[in-house]
């Protein structure tokens, strides 16, 4: 019988891991859980248990960057830390496993009663355009074998980082305003259209994605820079699913016996 599951995509945003879960695996469901993006808070959501079989989602990531003090030397708001919120929907909802992304120093979530498996990837070496490193965590409730696919040979060169504040587009010369803010401390970004459609490119996105969404060129690229690349987001989905397919086919012959004996 083919495994279809009911997956909650907590933290989406715009979801490039949840769309990426949806194209390696057709046969689940993805259901998206609340955004700041779209208003939502996910200290104020509940789930209720044995609803979902996984659960996959990237709390923000500014707490535990390294660009946090950064934005913290220019007197603005980092991001609080949501994993224990994360950690909470887990919990609550008791699924059969779950899947959190975030930054290389972000700590690994800990929920009782899950095995859980910490890998560190950069978005290149799994045929991905940027060099975007993220920690992927996956839990299950009986220890399994999470193993992220790599290329044997990949890009030696690959692209910068998309980033939620933009970025310098190719053969681009600062200004003295720029030199000036820079001298300020203060994030200057470069949030153009030009720079949203090779963002678009570099994050293995058609350069339509967002032509019907109501957001400002900013806050487009904000959204897909605070994504998981979609090359990165393929590989982890095709792991855990790989997990989940070793577990059942192991599975099988016990389940086999048990039906004979009944």
């Amino acid at each position: 019988m083919t495994y279809r599951p009911l997956i909650l995509s907590c933290f989406p945003g715009v979801d490039l891991l949840g769309r990426a879960f949806e194209e390696e695996w057709p046969e689940a469901c993805i259901v998206r859980g609340p955004d700041l993006i779209f208003g939502g808070d996910i200290r104020s959501f509940h789930v209720p248990a044995g609803r979902f079989d996984g659960i996959i989602g990237g709390p923000p990531c500014q707490a535990f960057s390294r660009l946090r003090y950064f934005v913290e030397n220019n007197g603005l708001k980092v991001a609080e830390n949501l994993i224990p919120e994360f950690e909470r929907i887990v919990s609550t909802a008791e699924p059969e496993w779950f899947l959190m992304e975030n930054v290389p120093e972000a700590p690994a979530p800990h929920v009782p009663g899950y095995h859980t498996t910490s890998r560190l990837m950069r978005d290149v070496w799994c045929g991905g355009k940027t060099n975007r490193m993220r920690r992927f965590t996956f839990g299950s409730c009986e220890p399994l074998l999470f193993h992220i696919e790599s290329l044997a040979l990949h890009c030696s060169d690959p692209e910068p980082t998309v980033t939620a504040s933009g970025g310098a587009p190719p053969g681009w010369k600062p200004t003295a305003r720029h030199l000036a803010m820079r001298k300020g401390k203060v994030a200057a970004g470069f949030k153009t259209a030009s720079y949203l459609s090779k963002a678009l490119r570099d994050q293995g996105l058609p350069t339509d994605f967002l032509d019907n969404a109501p957001f400002t060129v900013a806050g487009k690229i904000r959204a897909i820079g605070n994504g998981v690349p979609m090359a990165l987001g393929r590989a982890v989905a095709q792991a855990v699913k790989r997990a989940l397919q070793v577990q059942r086919t192991l599975a099988r012959p016990a389940q086999l016996v048990q039906e004979a004996v009944a």
